[in-house]
């Protein structure tokens, strides 16, 4: 009996151990992480002088403290007959709030493009107490990434962790100024990780319900261990304030950037020429591939570095310097980060079959946008053809303008093109199936072709839309019409 006594006392305080294990698990406790990396962060404060119409001094009917006045400062345009602009010019101060951490004990100060962007005085103010004026050694826009100095040494820096082990789920602690208060800890897991952000090519960023706020923008994103793994940046929000989905940019990004901007106070990006689409399912099983994977290229630059390759419109591209395009988004970030001048080898898959090309990578400059004139119209055939189009042929005039030799105009779409996202006013260049590439000279050659599908194929097209190709596939064709 006292031998089961026993046992029954060594299973019941094995079993609160494993409990108490469970509960540490979790819920962690930050309080270590917080002393240790937390002096490592500073408030950042910045004073821009703007001329405003006002004779308040104040360029919004709102506090200079009101959230709402930070909305309008950085999104609406100032400009004469707005509110608060009325009677004769004058200068007055702005002030915005952010967050910095220091990555180099000599003062170097890794924080976000937007918090010092266009900033007359920078003031820094350590866990210490101390405030000193910043100087701005470089901004890169494009990933919204600054490195700023103050005249300092022995400084308390951060550790650098490794982004790409983070795992979905993960906790993340989030340190920063929230609407200006000091050294602000919040804590919660990685949603995501790779986010693609609209008009954001170059960061795959890191999606946490950290809460993050207006003042957050620059502070650092710490995993478990200590280490930063990401630089708080952009919040979506339609109310202004954190909503439970906020984003930072991966430290090695920020890192790389630093690097350049510390070396020479730009950065350089690599570029080919080319515009490219995801391959979606329906895309791979036109191409021949056997996953939707990579990036399809739907227009090359002419005498771009792309073209002098020999990549083609129509062509996948699968690797890039020996590393894999899962999805389209990838590309730009890879090339981007390669050095102008570089010779790499693209993976391009083209007719059912992959292919290895040398291309030597330009530097990116800023993008030219093509005038738009109208287009005119000469009609061929006014009934819908298989796909539910009426198109007619491009004018000798529209294709000097478009630069092809062929193509058809959509003049109208009815039918299950309606599902596939055609509209009148795109213009046919191709049609691919089964990884053939079969570019468009005629109306007559296009239902030519479409007669030699059976009405449940799946058909893509390469499609002109204003300055950009796109491609498009259509589920299933209709019955021929005659």
């Amino acid at each position: 009996f006292g031998a089961m006594k026993q046992l029954l006392a060594a299973f019941l305080l094995a079993t609160f151990s494993l409990l108490a294990q469970a509960q540490n698990r979790g819920l962690p406790d930050f309080t270590e992480l917080v002393e240790k990396q937390g002096p490592a962060v500073v408030n950042i404060s910045t004073t821009q002088t703007a001329r405003s119409s006002g004779r308040g001094g104040q360029p919004f009917p709102f506090d200079e403290n009101d959230p709402m006045n930070e909305f309008f400062r950085r999104f609406i345009p100032r400009q004469p007959g707005m509110p608060g602009f009325p009677g004769a010019p004058r200068d007055f101060e702005s002030r915005s709030l952010g967050s910095g951490f220091v990555v180099s004990a000599d003062g170097y100060i890794l924080t976000n493009a937007h918090v010092v962007d266009s900033a007359d005085e920078i003031l820094v103010r350590l866990t210490d107490k101390r405030e000193l004026k910043a100087r701005v050694i470089g901004t890169d826009k494009r990933t919204d990434v600054a490195l700023i100095k103050i005249e300092a040494t022995g400084l308390p820096t951060v550790r650098l962790g490794d982004p790409g082990a983070l795992k979905v789920g993960e906790w993340v602690v989030a340190i920063g100024s929230p609407f200006g208060f000091d050294n602000s800890v919040t804590a919660g897991i990685v949603s995501a990780k790779g986010r693609s952000l609209p008009q954001e090519n170059y960061v795959p960023f890191i999606q946490t319900d950290a809460a993050v706020n207006p003042g957050n923008s620059g502070g650092p994103l710490f995993n478990l261990k200590g280490e930063v793994v990401g630089m708080n940046s952009q919040i979506y929000s339609r109310s202004g304030g954190f909503m439970g989905i906020s984003f930072a940019i991966p430290i090695d990004v920020a890192m790389e950037v630093q690097a350049q901007l510390r070396a020479s106070g730009k950065v350089s990006r690599g570029r080919i020429g080319i515009v490219i689409q995801e391959v979606n399912k329906d895309l791979a099983d036109s191409f021949g591939l056997s996953k939707a994977q990579g990036a399809a290229v739907n227009a090359v630059e002419k005498g771009g570095p792309a073209e002098k390759a020999g990549i083609e419109p129509g062509d996948v591209i699968l690797k890039f310097d020996g590393k894999a395009i899962e999805k389209s988004s990838d590309l730009p970030r890879i090339v981007g980060s390669t050095r102008p001048g570089s010779r790499v080898m693209v993976q391009v898959w083209r007719k059912g079959s992959s292919r290895d090309l040398p291309v030597v990578v330009g530097e990116i400059t800023e993008e030219k946008v093509a005038a738009r004139s109208n287009r005119g119209t000469r009609p061929v055939e006014r009934t819908a053809n298989r796909l539910g189009l009426v198109v007619s042929e491009l004018t000798a005039e529209q294709k000097r303008e478009l630069k092809v030799n062929g193509g058809l105009l959509i003049e109208d779409v009815r039918s299950n093109a309606v599902r596939a996202d055609l509209r009148p006013g795109d213009v046919i260049l191709a049609l691919i199936s089964r990884g053939e590439s079969t570019e468009i000279k005629s109306a007559e050659q296009f239902n030519r072709l479409l007669a030699q599908f059976d009405k449940t194929a799946n058909v893509t097209l390469l499609v002109r839309r204003g300055e950009m190709q796109t491609f498009v596939t259509i589920k299933g064709l209709t019955e021929k019409r005659e």
